[in-house]
């Protein structure tokens, strides 16, 4: 791992060559994918760090989705605002998320998993749109840190029961029957997911951040939830089992109640903000079932939702840039004020509703699959939140695509090179990793 994260704090010194660090990120990213190759269960090993199968997909998320990023948000250059701490805030933050994913001890895990709220706190704060963004940031803040130090409590309880913190080692053998243990470990990581409850910090977050928040917290920062609870549940199968109905309810009415919100959207951030829960709470009901099915399908919607949702971020960033508003009510008939963008909302909105060939109809496929197999009352639950997952969907793209665009009426606003690769970037990994899906969905069976 140390290959990784030498280049990677060089290059943090490095802040004030913005295009430098750019293609360096770029080269990282390529050196990561050429560890797919590996055959074996755990590599990398040593300073407690170390990668399996969903740590490398995790890592390899996490450098692609900051290279997006920095590409996404280049008027901050243009306009000098800030820029170089711009760049070193998120290059700590990739350090913070890449020790999170590959660290083999809790404790280093959870040393990341909070560090990482930093870094997202200070992009927030620091290059956020308007004065509400205090109030936002306060509410992450709070939300996270609140439930965070129970997860310690168990922490320290495992180390007294099993004396030791390495994953796989650990084991709850003496407290694994208390519930109390069961519910600190795993609802620090349920509101990182978020769960439908404990999701009111993400919509004001989302809305107040810069666009490279946004994607950082959509495509990556969510993911920490369902990683979390990747490795802590482990530990709590037996209990876990009895559980499981509380949170496939949780998580398929929440999706659907959520769906609805979604529905009554004028903010384009906002709403898909919302579609984020409703994606999340899918992964929620994989997870919590302990079927193969269901983990396969947790971790392929993870990815397709961090692409799929960075994308629909960078683009309801570009109209902003343009008109100055993200509301629907005014961005109107883009399609004539911006022909060539219109494909590109059209194909991240149908992988955003999980249509071939996008990774998130494998990964829904394979969740549905899970929760029939689990209990046939779910299919309720599913055609609600499928059917209006799609409804919502349609609605942003029709309120915004189509119309009259009142502004002016023969102006054309085309995209930059820039902006078309940017969104090639985060389409092309969506669409054709659904050729080998074996590659992923092989995860959890080696």
């Amino acid at each position: 791992m140390l290959k990784i994260f030498f280049p990677l704090i060089m290059l943090i010194k490095l802040y004030k060559e913005w295009n430098t660090v750019l293609l360096a990120l770029g080269i990282l990213g390529f050196m990561m994918g050429l560890n797919c190759f590996h055959d074996f269960y755990m590599y990398s090993l040593g300073f407690s760090l170390g990668m399996d199968y969903l740590s490398f997909i995790m890592v390899y998320l996490s450098i692609w989705i900051l290279f997006l990023v920095l590409l996404a948000s280049s008027k901050i250059k243009e306009v000098n605002k800030f820029h170089f701490s711009f760049v070193s805030v998120n290059l700590i933050l990739l350090l913070f998320l890449l020790i999170t994913f590959s660290s083999t001890s809790y404790l280093f895990f959870y040393i990341g998993f909070e560090a990482s709220l930093i870094p997202t706190l200070i992009l927030i704060l620091g290059w956020g749109y308007q004065p509400e963004r205090i109030q936002a940031g306060i509410y992450m803040l709070f939300y996270t840190l609140t439930l965070s130090l129970p997860l310690l409590v168990s922490l320290l309880n495992i180390y007294f029961n099993s004396g030791s913190l390495v994953m796989q080692v650990s084991n709850l053998s003496v407290n694994s029957h208390i519930n109390i243990w069961y519910i600190f470990m795993i609802m620090a990581f349920l509101v990182k997911l978020p769960m439908y409850m404990l999701h009111l910090w993400l919509p004001k977050a989302h809305v107040e951040a810069p666009v490279a928040g946004s994607m950082v917290l959509a495509g990556i920062l969510l993911k920490l939830g369902g990683y979390g609870l990747y490795r802590v549940l482990i530990m709590f199968y037996m209990i876990g089992f009895k559980f499981s109905y509380v949170w496939v309810s949780i998580g398929l009415m929440g999706g659907f109640i959520i769906s609805l919100i979604c529905l009554r959207q004028v903010d384009i951030k906002s709403l898909i903000a919302y579609s984020s829960v409703v994606h999340m709470g899918l992964v929620l009901c994989g997870l919590m079932i302990f079927s193969w099915w269901g983990f396969m399908g947790a971790v392929v919607v993870m990815v397709g939702h961090g692409l799929c949702s960075s994308g629909l971020f960078s683009l309801s960033n570009m109209i902003y840039e343009r008109m100055g508003s993200r509301s629907l009510m005014i961005n109107k008939g883009l399609l004539s004020f911006m022909p060539s963008m219109a494909i590109w909302w059209f194909i991240l909105s149908v992988s955003n509703m999980a249509a071939p060939p996008s990774l998130n109809m494998a990964g829904e496929i394979s969740l549905i699959i899970s929760m029939i197999s689990w209990s046939d009352l779910s299919i309720l639950g599913i055609s609600l939140v499928s059917f209006f997952s799609a409804a919502y969907t349609l609605y942003m793209y029709s309120l915004s695509q189509h119309g009259l665009f009142y502004n002016s009426l023969y102006s054309c606003c085309s995209g930059k090179v820039r902006e078309y690769l940017l969104l090639f970037l985060h389409w092309m990994p969506l669409n054709i990793l659904i050729l080998n899906t074996s590659l992923i969905m092989g995860i959890c069976l080696k």
